[in-house]
């Protein structure tokens, strides 16, 4: 072999190896949403989005799923409180706390699914509510909980299968970082940022790590730690009364806050921005619309 042909060959394999590299780079770039269905993700108040979320399940006979295992302790605006114990039994005044839900949303009956143990959720029985369900909302507690019990199982594949069939899922604070693809704060036992082997959400949106609480907790600088170490994720930032509803690859702001978007890139000076309400993002081209 020529010294040349050694030379067009070595040429050639940097080629393929830099067109590969840049095309994994590329798919990597981007974020989805879910193909059918809609995502209602709220940044911690108990009241922000549930109208919208009704109206997509279907109105106020709407058949709505309630999954509280985030939670050790619920405090609705009534003012009752509802606390969750680590076993599966629910609480002596869940009548009551149902009651509250139902004129929370403005709905006629909600149905209550919680456990802590992958055995049930992975069980038949325990995710038949969720093959009539128009609506799912997860609450607020702690996200690691939800992957805990739920991450990889038949209950996770039936939230799937609601929005599959073009319902909706919805979800406040620990409820909304799950259904991104990194779960920020993952390890229930352990309040770190980045809990390694506890990083996993459900992926309802791809590629993006959700902070909810921002402006409130004063949280605007963790996305941007989070992102440092994993720049191909898009970080999305919820003040604790705006909320996004997702359809397809793209959202929009609603509520009374804002909205900020990380993208690895510095701003102005800020390596964020923000959309107020009204306003809509693409996932996909990660750009406002």
């Amino acid at each position: 072999m020529t010294l040349n042909r050694m030379w067009l060959r070595g040429l050639a394999g940097l080629v393929i190896i830099f067109v590969f590299t840049c095309s994994v780079t590329i798919a990597h770039t981007y974020s989805t949403g879910p193909e059918k269905g809609k995502l209602v993700l709220t940044g911690g108040d108990l009241e922000t989005g549930l109208k919208e979320f009704v109206t997509f399940a279907g109105g106020p006979d709407a058949n709505i799923v309630y999954i509280p295992t985030a939670a050790s302790i619920l405090r609705l605006p009534s003012g009752l409180i509802w606390e969750l114990k680590d076993a599966d039994e629910l609480p002596a005044n869940t009548p009551e706390f149902k009651a509250e839900l139902c004129k929370m949303f403005g709905i006629k009956t909600i149905t209550i699914l919680h456990t802590r143990s992958r055995k049930i959720a992975n069980s038949e029985d325990f995710v038949k509510p969720l093959r009539r369900a128009q609506g799912v909302w997860i609450s607020g507690g702690n996200a690691g909980r939800i992957s805990q019990a739920y991450l990889d199982t038949l209950t996770q594949r039936e939230l799937e299968a609601v929005l599959a069939r073009g319902g909706v899922i919805g979800g406040n604070s620990a409820g909304a970082i799950i259904q991104g693809s990194y779960t920020i704060r993952g390890n229930p036992n352990k309040p770190v940022l980045m809990a390694k082997g506890s990083e996993r959400g459900f992926a309802f949106l791809t590629n993006v790590a959700v902070n909810p609480h921002l402006s409130e907790a004063m949280r605007q600088n963790e996305l941007v730690t989070i992102l440092d170490t994993h720049p191909q994720l898009l970080g999305i930032g919820i003040d604790e009364k705006a909320a996004i509803v997702v359809t397809g690859d793209s959202f929009q702001v609603i509520g009374n806050g804002r909205v900020a978007i990380y993208d690895n890139t510095n701003h102005d000076g800020n390596w964020f921005y923000w959309l107020d309400t009204g306003q809509s993002f693409n996932l996909r081209t990660r750009s406002i619309e």
